[in-house]
């Protein structure tokens, strides 16, 4: 039989596209769908192991990603949302999760799948309904999966009669450790553990591939996943790269147990298909959950040895900026609103703290253009929200107890330092994406703007951190020395102004490099007036 390599190869490459395309549709629309609470959902029921498990579980489901969870969860550890124990539940259950693709797959309605993707399209064009038009991208991406996957397997039906395959699959099922390699590398290159179980599922189903040799592979698939992970722990914080490399050494055990044991394992998967009269694709689904769930259950009871492990492989201090807020106990509200008002003043002072640390990374990331400075001044930004909504909301509960003037002034001013203090987080925000234009567009600023720059950083950062200093303290001598440095900022940018104007006029700095110095002094100005205001607090000028 003569093959039309050209087809084959366009079919496979096409259908995998079209593949990937449909899963990363479904899971936008599922994701839509559910609402954007997924960080919620992994926030809120991730206070034991367990609980973990069932919220990776769900997230995964929601967005057809085990790599996607896991991403997110490195990310809710590096902000100080999650500890990694709660981390390693979730990764146990993203792995668990991420298996519902195949078994999805494995309902054979791929000759309907032109059809649903008409559905789906139409579902996205003619109704404006947000909520309707999710479902119609849930849909769509349900069919162009299905699609995807009869033209792969259109594609790899001839590879079965090629020689050379033939003889690598025999390799794969006398040296398992073959198709493991294979099985990593693949999904590695993919990015996709889903798209290369698809691809198993299409050749066991095409007879181009036995079940001895499948089993291997999709071992390696669960390994070549884990890339994704490490990729995203590569600049964070240490706690967010043990999260990651957990996922790797959860996945590498469970691999290794199960290589050892392969005979029985895919004895007892041909059991399971002759006993359920088993399609190829949903018996290639049963053994990659049956994987999953079983390699959880092993490790679930070392969840606290996974955590030891990885702390010892990767060491290190953890440096992370904590979202949630450590003095907010609603208890004190019920027994004296003085003792609440001073829970609050000490989150909101922690809240000020990172303010300055956040201005701090930022004046970092334009002097090295170091990606951890930004990533850091974007968590701290991050965290100043949070701190603003939890600290206002307590508050606001607070105001419904009966108060003293002095303690009714005191609220009143921790309401207004919170406002100001966030705003703080916006403009060093807007300074980073002042320095990510300047960047990507390869604005050069000349030596005495970048001293310029530097000059009313430094004042700048002395500032707010005096501002929080006399918060604290209640120190008018503090607050004081704030409203005069917030006088020479003020100077200082009307001096840098003329200055960047002359510079404009004689051609030492072009257009671009103007608004980009421009705009950074004007929001380093604006965050003085915010420190100003925090002073004048304690002064009781307002």
């Amino acid at each position: 039989m003569e093959i039309d390599v050209q087809t084959l190869i366009f079919e496979f490459i096409g259908g995998l596209g079209i593949f990937l395309l449909g899963i990363k549709y479904m899971g936008d629309g599922l994701q839509k769908s559910a609402g954007d609470r997924l960080r919620d959902i992994l926030d809120k029921f991730t206070s034991n192991p367990f609980l973990g498990v069932l919220a990776g579980i769900i997230v995964t489901i929601l967005i057809q990603s085990s790599s996607g969870t896991t991403v997110l969860t490195v990310g809710l550890v590096n902000a100080g949302f999650m500890t990694l124990r709660q981390a390693i539940g979730v990764i146990m259950g993203a792995n668990i999760g991420t298996t519902v693709t195949a078994f999805i797959i494995g309902i054979d309605i791929g000759e309907y799948a032109l059809p649903i993707m008409a559905i789906g399209a139409m579902t996205l064009f003619f109704f404006r309904n947000k909520k309707v038009n999710a479902i119609g991208q849930t849909i769509f991406g349900f069919g162009s999966l299905f699609f995807g996957l009869e033209l792969m397997s259109s594609g790899m039906s001839p590879l079965r009669e090629v020689q050379a395959f033939q003889e690598l699959t025999l390799n794969m099922s006398s040296n398992p450790i073959l198709g493991v390699v294979i099985g990593t590398v693949f999904t590695f290159v993919v990015q996709s553990s889903s798209a290369t179980i698809g691809i198993l599922q299409g050749l066991f189903s095409e007879g181009a591939i036995e079940l001895r040799a499948a089993v291997p592979v999709l071992f390696g698939d669960n390994i070549g996943t884990t890339i994704t992970a490490v990729l995203a722990g590569i600049g964070a914080s240490v706690a967010a790269k043990r999260a990651a490399f957990t996922h790797v050494i959860f996945n590498l055990l469970g691999t290794t147990v199960f290589l050892v044991f392969i005979g029985l394992f895919t004895q007892y998967v041909s059991f399971l298909q002759s006993q359920f009269d088993l399609n190829p694709e949903m018996t290639i689904a049963f053994a990659h959950g049956s994987f999953n769930i079983a390699n959880t259950i092993i490790q679930f009871p070392f969840i606290g040895a996974l955590a030891w492990l990885v702390t010892k492989i990767i060491p290190g201090e953890d440096v992370i900026v904590e979202y949630k807020p450590k003095h907010l106990d609603p208890i004190f509200i019920q027994q004296s609103s003085t003792l609440a008002l001073d829970q609050a003043k000490a989150e909101v002072i922690r809240m000020g703290e990172y303010a300055y640390k956040g201005l701090e990374s930022t004046s970092l990331y334009l002097n090295t253009h170091q990606q951890k400075h930004s990533e850091m001044a974007i968590q701290i930004e991050g965290a100043l929200n949070n701190l603003d909504r939890k600290i206002t909301d307590y508050l606001v509960e607070i105001s419904g107890r009966s108060m003293s003037e002095i303690e009714s002034a005191k609220h009143t001013a921790l309401i207004d330092s919170v406002r100001d203090i966030e705003r703080i987080g916006d403009h060093f925000e807007n300074i980073i994406e002042l320095i990510d234009y300047k960047i990507s567009n390869k604005v050069d600023l000349t030596e005495q703007a970048q001293e310029d720059l530097n000059d009313m950083f430094d004042l700048t950062i002395m500032t707010v951190q005096q501002a929080v200093k006399a918060l604290e303290q209640m120190d008018r001598e503090e607050a004081l020395a704030v409203v005069q440095k917030e006088d020479q900022i003020d100077k200082l940018e009307r001096k840098y102004r003329k200055k960047h104007i002359i510079r404009m006029n004689e051609g030492a700095c072009n257009g671009s490099a103007g608004i980009v110095f421009v705009d950074i002094i004007s929001n380093l100005e604006r965050i003085g007036d915010h420190a100003v205001n925090i002073a004048e607090e304690v002064l009781g000028d307002k």
